[in-house]
């Protein structure tokens, strides 16, 4: 009797292990399993973009250096700079960004938008808009913003005959009548951070704010640095960088502006990390924007 009992508790156990086994071998999907892949938001056939299976990027036209790069012949209907074809700073990071979505370079469609527009509540008609566009909290509220791709602080251009091309402090600019595009963060740190004692005047167009210094209406135009570097080099003769600015609070970024509520940031900012941890990021910014990143610091 005893053996029997000893066969009926051993038949048991077995038949639990079995049953075990079964449990875990159905709640570990196969490697490689397709109804997961499938699952994956960042995949390229799950992206919700503007045209199925292609992505369009928005930036304003013209399209300056070093931030895209002349063309040979150029795109229509790009002036001076042209996004399509990879060169320049921000058209290198977009398309590397494009990459690592899964999208080739013959997938990515470029579409005008204006700088002020780019950050206006409503709807969009691109996927991201790259465009120096710094995040704010204000403007976080109309629009989605990207983590960093480029840290970056504001300079001053002037005239090398201007009284100001000597300034060597904030405070030797107190008397100076500046000026900065319309809706930008150069503006606003005018009337925070160097608060001269006549009110900067603001124009519609980067070209705009270059011929009020060139008309001697203004005495010097504030923009990020790497734009200071190619208006003195090519926008502006006899012009002169006078100097950066330092970061005042949390440092300023450039970041992509996407509609708001895009199931697109968290995909781009996956793709932005994996090109910081491998280093293309780096190596862009190298490439592009590597002589055009120091000037004195006036404080």
């Amino acid at each position: 009797m005893r053996k029997l009992l000893l066969l009926v508790l051993v038949a048991a156990l077995a038949a639990f292990a079995a049953g075990c086994g079964s449990d875990d071998e159905e709640a570990t999907p196969p490697a490689g399993d397709t109804a997961t892949e499938a699952a994956d938001p960042c995949a390229k056939e799950n992206l919700d973009t503007q045209t199925a299976g292609r992505l369009t990027i928005g930036t304003d036209n013209p399209a300056y250096p070093p931030w895209f790069e002349i063309g040979e012949p150029a795109t229509e209907p790009w002036e001076l700079g042209d996004p399509t074809n990879g060169d320049g700073f921000e058209s290198a990071v977009a398309y590397a960004v494009a990459g690592e979505l899964g999208f080739s370079q013959d997938e990515v469609d470029w579409t005008v938008v204006p700088f002020d527009q780019s950050f206006r509540p409503g709807p969009k008609d691109f996927d991201f808009d790259i465009n120096q566009i710094s995040y704010s909290d204000e403007r976080a509220q109309a629009v989605d913003f990207s983590d960093s791709y480029y840290d970056v602080n504001q300079a001053l251009v002037a005239l090398q005959a201007n009284e100001i091309a000597g300034a060597q402090s904030i405070a030797d600019l107190k008397d100076a009548k500046l000026g900065a595009p319309v809706g930008t963060t150069s503006y606003q740190y005018i009337v925070d951070n160097i608060e001269p004692s006549s009110q900067p005047s603001v124009y519609n167009t980067l070209n705009d704010a270059i011929s009020a210094v060139k008309a001697r209406q203004i005495d010097g135009v504030v923009v990020d640095l790497p734009t200071a570097f190619f208006i003195t080099a090519a926008q502006l003769e006899n012009s002169t960088i006078v100097g950066q600015f330092p970061a005042v609070g949390e440092q300023e970024y450039f970041a992509m502006a996407f509609e708001q509520d895009s199931p697109l940031v968290d995909c781009v900012n996956a793709a932005l990390a994996r090109l910081t941890d491998s280093g293309r990021l780096a190596e862009i910014q190298q490439e592009w924007l590597s002589d055009k990143a120091d000037a004195p610091v006036l404080e």
